[in-house]
């Protein structure tokens, strides 16, 4: 799907999807860090996320303690109206 416009994702069902991630600090555990990752995903599955989040435990050494996610549909097709005319003024 990365050949498609951030248009064209939406109208195909992608929403704006936001997760706040807690994970432990790698020389503190005890310590938890926020980290907030935002982008196009498919609720309520999350693929976009799930692949994130599994690119993080392979990866990064930061223990997840839990991710919140909000997503919110930003156009639908029945948002979109031709418009007849353009008008300008000083």
């Amino acid at each position: 799907m990365q050949d498609l416009t951030r248009i064209e994702r939406q109208l195909r069902g992608y929403r704006l999807t936001t997760a706040e991630i807690l994970y432990h600090l790698p020389d503190h555990p005890a310590v938890l860090q926020s980290y907030v990752w935002q982008d196009l995903d498919i609720a309520p599955k999350f693929p976009v996320l799930h692949r994130f989040l599994a690119f993080w435990e392979r990866e990064i050494e930061g223990r997840l303690h839990s991710v919140r996610v909000g997503a919110v549909s930003l156009i639908s097709p029945g948002e979109w109206r031709h418009v007849d005319s353009m008008l300008n003024l000083h």
